[in-house]
């Protein structure tokens, strides 16, 4: 019963941290393309790999990953919000802005993801 009351509140976390990096993106750029969930989902890309290289080396409960990775980092990303939003973007004739969205998304979630890990173990390594 703990897990899911972990999961759960840090999905909630992670939503209402989405919620509002979001919304403070989208009033900055004031845009049609979706620059609020491109900078959730890499930031989120990034927390991840940061994390994970950092917890492969710390003693972490199986219930703590999982409240961080699944509950909030899981709140935190949106991927249907993003699927959505290519598609809307590929319906309006948007195809350049669809075509960019999907390949910063895509391609730049993996580079910050291997970023954050690599990031964590260089850190980790000073500090040894």
């Amino acid at each position: 019963m703990i897990k899911y009351i972990l999961l759960a509140t840090g999905g909630a976390i992670g939503t209402i941290l989405r919620y509002s990096l979001s919304g403070l993106t989208y009033r900055m750029f004031n845009s049609v393309f979706p620059w609020g969930t491109i900078i959730v989902n890499l930031s989120g890309s990034f927390a991840i790999g940061l994390l994970w290289g950092y917890f492969e080396i710390q003693n972490i409960s199986s219930n703590m990953r999982n409240f961080i990775f699944i509950g909030m980092l899981g709140g935190f990303t949106t991927f249907s919000t993003y699927a959505l939003e290519s598609l809307n973007l590929f319906r309006d004739g948007e195809i350049k802005m669809a075509m960019t969205n999907l390949l910063i998304s895509n391609i730049c979630g993996l580079l910050l993801v291997f970023a954050g890990f690599m990031l964590s173990k260089f850190i980790i390594n000073l500090i040894k």
